[in-house]
């Protein structure tokens, strides 16, 4: 592809228009959005709003005046981007927490199974928190399986599948339905980790009969940093389940200040604590961006940003482990190469902002919503630059920083 074919693109892109909603600094193309989205710009001023009028001038007040119901509310903008009911999602707490508490309710709704299956390689927090949640069911174990591996593994005794939908390496993603679909073959609950394809790829958690999902929501939905995550229990499952945390929040009356716990109907149940205002409101923010995009719009351009990176890839004789078929994979695209860090770092310093993921992998992140065709382009063109030139050899682009 040229340059003129990127530009042209452009201008029947139906996303452009979202791309001036983000602050985006000048000389940098950021491809590191399915990590830590951009900043809209409204999310100062809906900050500041928070901080100095809500919490600052209405005080305690704020709490009766949509502070209360912000999980519920926030949960149901996040419903239309995952195929989910308004009355299916909430969102509060981190991505971990919502997991332990999917897991142990799953684990201890069927005692006469036992297993957490997963697949090895899966993003660490969901195998650590994996094996942390199995200590808490007398009985349980995680079983740790190679993706091809996983079907098999399914048995009578499996009581949770536990899968994220598109890998955080690779981009490999999983058919959702099929996935679904086995789990329930074999009597077991099916649980989606949503973290990298919420706002990427179009997702129907309905359509597709899952029983829970969990996700964050500061990669593409650009909740900003830590932004509170967001747990999906189906209907059909919400007053069956119990979460192991039954915090304040999650009681049925809680200003009845009763001693002895009762869980709410529906989803208000898997609340916990007090919801963290300041960044649930930089998140209500960024989630309004969403209210009128077609996600169909989101995948499409995706895959146009794919096959611009993908074939300067392919120029500079690069290995690709991303699926090349859209239906297979994520919104990013990695690399394998052994000085994939010294890749990644020298790419920073020429303003193309991706990430390193050990041992060996360059991951560049394709967010439809403010990334041009024009700036994929122009960041393949930089790669080659630094990979023809040997640049990315400078001594300074191996010094390992404490994230990368």
């Amino acid at each position: 592809m040229t340059l003129e074919d990127a530009r042209a693109l452009d201008a029947t892109d139906p996303l452009a228009a979202y791309r001036d909603k983000f602050a985006l600094p000048e000389g940098v193309i950021y491809l590191d959005g399915n990590s830590l989205g951009a900043l809209p710009k409204a999310t100062p001023a809906a900050l500041a709003d928070v901080a100095t009028r809500q919490w600052g001038d209405r005080l305690i007040r704020s709490w009766n005046e949509g502070w209360i119901e912000a999980p519920q509310r926030i949960g149901a903008k996040i419903a239309p981007l995952i195929g989910a009911g308004e009355d299916e999602v909430i969102i509060g707490d981190t991505t971990s927490t919502h997991l332990f508490k999917a897991l142990v309710a799953g684990l201890r709704s069927n005692p006469d199974r036992h297993t957490v299956i997963s697949e090895a390689g899966n993003f660490p927090t969901d195998l650590h928190i994996a094996e942390g949640a199995v200590t808490c069911v007398p009985g349980a174990r995680l079983k740790v399986v190679a993706r091809e591996d996983l079907a098999a593994a399914l048995d009578d005794d499996t009581a949770v599948l536990l899968l994220t939908h598109v890998h955080y390496k690779t981009s490999d993603r999983f058919d959702m339905a099929a996935w679904t679909a086995r789990a329930h073959d074999a009597g077991a609950l099916m649980l989606w980790d949503l973290s990298h394809s919420v706002g990427a790829v179009p997702i129907d958690l309905n359509g597709t009969n899952a029983d829970l999902a969990v996700g964050c929501t500061y990669k593409y939905l650009n909740g900003g940093p830590g932004a509170p995550a967001f747990l999906y229990v189906a209907n059909r499952w919400q007053d069956a389940l119990a979460s192991p945390l039954s915090g304040w929040m999650g009681h049925a009356a809680p200003f009845a200040f009763e001693d002895a716990y009762r869980p709410a109907p529906g989803m208000k149940r898997w609340l916990a604590g007090t919801p963290a205002m300041l960044s649930t409101a930089a998140l209500e923010t960024a989630l309004d961006l969403w209210a009128d995009i077609d996600q169909q719009l989101v995948a499409t351009k995706s895959a146009q940003l794919f096959d611009i990176l993908a074939a300067a890839g392919d120029a500079l004789g690069l290995d690709c482990v991303s699926p090349r078929d859209p239906a297979k994979r994520g919104s990013h695209i990695s690399f394998r190469h052994p000085h994939a860090y010294e890749l990644t770092q020298a790419l920073i310093a020429q303003g193309v902002i991706g990430d390193f993921r050990d041992p060996d992998i360059l991951r560049l992140g394709l967010t439809p919503l403010y990334l041009s065709h024009e700036d994929v382009w122009r960041a393949g063109e930089i790669l080659c630059k630094i990979i023809t030139s040997g640049s990315w050899r400078d001594p300074r682009f191996s010094t390992r920083l404490a994230v990368t």
